[in-house]
């Protein structure tokens, strides 16, 4: 995924389901460097990770 989208989907009023490594996450916020976010997975965990945006799918 590229920074741009990440932008889209954070400001979006939308539910836009983004997998990490095949799991449904939330992404919290693109990082300062603009290669990495911020994500947690979606359910009653609030564990936070930072991983790669090129490793985000959307869908």
């Amino acid at each position: 995924m590229e920074a741009k989208r990440v932008k889209q989907i954070l400001s979006s009023a939308a539910d836009i389901e983004v997998k990490y490594n095949g799991v449904s996450v939330w992404i919290d916020q693109l990082n300062e460097d603009g290669r990495t976010a911020t994500v947690h997975l979606r359910g009653p965990l609030e564990e936070r990770s930072t991983v790669e945006i090129n490793e985000l799918i959307e869908g």
